[in-house]
């Protein structure tokens, strides 16, 4: 069984780094980056405001880049019906969902820590809240992950799916979005709890929400 594991974990992992015409991991890392570059020009040379709203703006701008590849992530397979063969070989639809989130988040989650570092540069963070926003995105975007497969789970299969996925997504994040941003506040340990709390939830959650929802769209 691990032999299967990782076998579908290489395959998750070739399609949503390479990505083919939808750009693979490099699309969400330029997506953040364009944000943190272009947020200085609508706020203006303000400095001050730059570094407290520099941590939120980053959290928003995970959350954006990490819905871009989610009409890749479950419709195609079941449209290909690799749903039903990994079935008959006895691999079930938890299974599949839970090492997609792996995927995933390997896919987005580590290059955009790495691409915050360009990014706080750019929005003048200061050495401790990039520290606190690392942090915060190690732990919340395992959560965003586990949110956006399961989400692309139940919507696949529906008309404007795609589309449909991403508002689904947006406010089910918020909760996320909340503690991360403000564990940059007086605090912030706590924040950064409850963001890695609402994580672990999300990721409880998601093989057994997403299999479910495959099995409906398979029926």
């Amino acid at each position: 069984m691990s032999g299967r594991i990782m076998a579908l974990l290489r395959r998750d992992l070739t399609r949503l780094l390479l990505g083919g015409r939808g750009g693979g991991a490099v699309l969400p890392v330029l997506f953040f980056l364009s944000v943190a570059m272009l947020y200085p020009f609508a706020v203006g040379p303000d400095a001050p405001l730059l570094a407290r709203t520099g941590g939120g703006v980053i959290w928003v701008a995970a959350l954006l880049a990490a819905i871009l590849p989610l009409d890749r992530l479950v419709e195609p397979d079941i449209e290909m019906g690799l749903f039903d063969q990994w079935a008959l070989r006895g691999i079930s639809e938890e299974l599949v969902i839970a090492v997609r989130v792996l995927a995933h988040w390997l896919s987005f989650g580590p290059p955009l820590m790495l691409a915050a570092l360009p990014a706080a540069a750019l929005l003048g963070l200061d050495g401790k809240t990039l520290r606190i926003v690392e942090i915060g995105l190690l732990a919340g975007t395992p959560g965003l992950a586990a949110l956006g497969v399961t989400v692309a789970a139940l919507t696949a299969g529906l008309r404007g799916g795609a589309a449909l996925s991403g508002l689904l997504v947006i406010p089910m994040a918020v909760p996320i979005l909340i503690f991360g941003a403000g564990s940059l506040g007086m605090g912030g340990e706590s924040g950064l709890a409850l963001t890695g709390a609402a994580s672990l939830v999300l990721l409880a959650i998601a093989p057994f929400a997403g299999g479910a929802a495959v099995r409906a769209a398979r029926g």
